[in-house]
């Protein structure tokens, strides 16, 4: 996440930085309009991997939980403090270095020979694929496995979730915007990881 961060100060002039977005805003209704659909969006992800897996490891949720070594026996206390850091740090990190990357660099490199629109079909479809790091292939009880269709899912909603970043950057008129709801996405995927399913 820093280096991807580091990128466009260390590749852009400030011009640059700037065309691909960083600046600030005078729209500041639309990074709270940004962060609140950035948790509506992880509670809908949340909501269809509950109706279509449950509490098993394929549904993405459960799975990007268990490398939180979360447990039933874990202490109210102590799970809220966990809570509290994870959701802080997943709400800085990723939503800075990707959004940085994403719907700025790369975004920025495919704008201008293939415009707006199409830029964003790139940068969305690289975000998604990059996302199957998260769930696609899975290690379960020792072994690899691959789950298609909640891969499937999964990726086509990185992709939907990454055109909705860039929207609210263009709301913005500042990547702001999209690192706001990024911000948002992270929070209630947290949020739903620790205390919408069963560890």
């Amino acid at each position: 996440m820093v280096v991807s961060a580091l990128i466009p100060f260390i590749f852009l002039s400030k011009y640059g930085r700037q065309r691909i977005g960083i600046r600030g805003t005078r729209r500041a209704d639309q990074l709270i309009l940004a962060l609140i659909l950035g948790i509506a969006a992880s509670l809908i992800l949340y909501w269809v991997g509950l109706k279509l897996y449950g509490n098993s490891d394929q549904n993405w949720y459960k799975y990007i939980g268990r490398s939180y070594n979360l447990s039933a026996e874990m202490a109210d206390q102590e799970k809220f403090i966990m809570f509290l850091i994870v959701a802080f740090t997943s709400m800085i990190f990723s939503p800075i270095g990707e959004e940085l990357f994403f719907r700025g660099v790369i975004h920025g490199s495919f704008a201008a020979s293939l415009g707006e629109r199409r830029a964003s079909m790139v940068d969305s479809s690289a975000f998604a694929l990059t996302h199957i790091a998260h769930f696609g292939w899975v290690y379960i009880d020792g072994t690899w496995q691959f789950f298609l269709i909640p891969a499937l899912l999964w990726v086509v909603s990185m992709f939907l979730v990454s055109v909705l970043f860039f929207s609210m950057k263009k709301k913005a008129s500042s990547l702001l915007g999209a690192i706001c709801c990024h911000a948002g996405f992270n929070l209630g995927m947290i949020y739903c990881i620790f205390y919408g399913l069963k560890f």
